[in-house]
């Protein structure tokens, strides 16, 4: 028996030394996002929220123009969210993801998620999520859409038509949304991490 603790000891001592620690063990999940008037940032907290109720995964929350390079391809899942700009991603996140890396595919089989916040029921919330996921798609990544048929590109909140009308935060049922999103990308992170 002190033979096999001796081992076990030298072999976590081998681990620590070369550096793996037990946090490259968990899935890495950013979320990026560019929130205009508080909605989408609300959206993000709702999403991040969800993916913390997730054993074995580290969550980075970031705005756009704070998340760098070095942070995508740390990333084993990247959740972008936007306010919907005439029917499309803001013009930061469009920005933002042009500037995304693209030699040598980095970030091909990473996990790719959307959401959006827009200020009408048909304000092109779907297709905003759409042209996220479609960048993602040129860079290679694996797309994974909310856990229900009724959010299926992701998740999406409507704040200024009623009876959704809010300042700077999202209703209930649409944070729900984002974090049932959140939880679905951390969840197969999880998975798709363990069996790589």
């Amino acid at each position: 028996m002190r033979y096999r603790s001796r081992i076990a000891i030298l072999f976590c001592m081998a681990l620590s030394s070369s550096g793996v620690s037990a946090a490259q063990d968990k899935a890495l999940i950013l979320i990026s996002y560019h929130s205009q008037h508080g909605h989408t940032r609300a959206m993000a907290e709702a999403v991040e929220q969800g993916a913390r109720s997730v054993k074995g995964v580290t969550v980075k929350l970031l705005s756009v123009a704070d998340t760098k390079q070095a942070d995508l391809l740390a990333a084993d899942a990247i959740i972008v969210g936007s306010p919907v700009h005439n029917a499309n991603a803001s013009a930061e996140v469009v920005t933002f993801m042009s500037q995304w890396p693209f030699q040598g595919a980095p970030l091909r089989d990473k996990l790719g998620a959307a959401f959006v916040s827009g200020g009408g029921i048909s304000a092109g919330e779907e297709i905003a999520q759409l042209n996220i996921l479609h960048s993602m798609m040129i860079f290679g990544m694996i797309i994974v859409g909310g856990p229900e048929w009724t959010s299926a590109f992701g998740a999406s909140a409507i704040t200024g038509e009623p009876p959704f009308e809010s300042s700077d935060g999202v209703a209930p049922a649409f944070a729900k949304k984002g974090e049932a999103l959140g939880k679905r990308v951390a969840e197969l992170a999880v998975k798709w991490k363990r069996n790589r």
